[in-house]
């Protein structure tokens, strides 16, 4: 959203203290469940930690993160005007349990916040209003974010009392568990902050040791490289060997280690009718995935997260949950994609097949088609 700019700001701490009490009031009214206020200096640590993962190469391919670790590290760098930070989430909480599918190998398990309507759209129109009420009201000048800017929207998340970053690197609430979407408004009013939330996890180690590629080094700590959600969203190549078994049924994200905390017990379903889920993205079958051309995965994704996936990589990951699924009837699907236009796609059609196929059938098909494949990694695969 522009900056905008309206009559001065209030400057008395009352007048302030009054603006922000009729500003969550607001915010509720717009059906936000949760809101607060944090300075912009009160990240603390996260600017560090965020310069050690990145000296780590913990970030693999996510190159945006390096390019402007400064501003994130900094909301001021970002914008030196900024006098706080309005930080607002929206449920997005499953109705049922986000890991029963994991237990049905012939369906796609996608990722519970890409189940329903892209939640940048959805949160960012009401932040935009939020905004244009905290201008029409207080005056002011504002910058609305919903992570399509560099912001470390969880460390100011936290230091607004909206939760606390878990040892599985991602915000807990109390109220709402490991289930919300985040946004952030950056005002030039000098609202009055909240106490930022302590660390509730204690002992608790569940979503470390739930996570099928451990990719937690410690608690704390996330090596984006070993993450599922990584690999099925963020990478745009050939995911390694030595991670497709643990990947599963997991065509889109990883829920394992948001689903097993044990705050999610205090969370009610999400009752956001924009964001309702779409029973299409909801344990899709393998073999409707694989039969999807660009025509068919453009009419599936459209308004979702899955969209800027591109097909290519969605057959990618539904070849990988084929392979791991001991299903021999997806074979002829996994087949058909031998002659794909996209080497990612053809060679992961290979790797499905080797796991799906006896020896003698593999071997025609490998007769078949080796001799032509012109894409080292697709001949790789063949060869392995």
């Amino acid at each position: 959203m522009p900056t905008s700019t309206s009559e001065p700001a209030p400057e008395t701490a009352p007048a302030l203290a009054a603006v922000k009490a009729a500003l969550i009031g607001e915010a509720r009214g717009l059906g936000f469940d949760a809101i607060g206020i944090a300075a912009p200096d009160a990240v603390g640590e996260a600017g560090v930690r965020l310069r050690r993962f990145l000296a780590d190469g913990r970030h693999g391919d996510m190159d945006w993160l390096e390019a402007k670790a400064d501003r994130r590290a900094d909301p001021r760098v970002l914008w030196p005007e900024v006098e706080s930070v309005i930080a607002v989430g929206l449920s997005y909480a499953p109705d049922g349990d986000p890991l029963a599918v994991l237990t049905q190998p012939s369906r796609g398990a996608i990722s519970v916040y890409a189940h329903r309507r892209d939640y940048h759209d959805v949160l960012k129109k009401r932040l935009k209003r939020l905004a244009r009420w905290l201008i029409a009201e207080a005056g002011g000048d504002v910058k609305v974010f919903v992570d399509t800017a560099p912001v470390l929207e969880k460390p100011l998340a936290q230091a607004a009392g909206l939760g606390w970053q878990g040892k599985h690197t991602n915000l807990v609430s109390r109220q709402h568990g490991s289930w919300l979407f985040l946004g952030a408004i950056y005002s030039t009013l000098a609202l009055p902050p909240d106490a930022a939330h302590a660390d509730r996890c204690g002992s608790c180690r569940r979503c470390l040791a739930v996570c099928p590629t451990d990719a937690f080094p410690a608690p704390y700590q996330l090596d984006a490289r070993r993450c599922i959600a990584y690999l099925t969203i963020e990478h745009q190549g050939h995911i390694d060997a030595s991670f497709r078994p643990a990947i599963g049924n997991r065509v889109f994200g990883c829920d394992d280690c948001l689903a097993v905390c044990p705050w999610n017990s205090f969370a009610a379903a999400a009752r956001e009718t924009a964001l309702a889920p779409r029973t299409e993205l909801t344990a899709p079958r393998l073999s409707d995935l694989l039969a999807l051309d660009e025509t068919g995965f453009r009419r599936l994704s459209a308004g979702t997260p899955l969209r800027r996936l591109g097909r290519a990589r969605l057959m990618r990951n539904a070849l990988i949950a084929a392979g791991n699924s001991g299903d021999a009837s997806l074979a002829p699907a996994a087949e058909a994609l031998l002659t794909d236009p996209s080497p990612l796609v053809r060679a992961m059609a290979v790797w499905a097949l080797a796991r799906l196929l006896g020896a003698e059938a593999l071997a025609a098909l490998r007769a078949r088609h080796a001799p032509g494949e012109a894409d080292p990694a697709v001949q790789a695969e063949w060869a392995a």
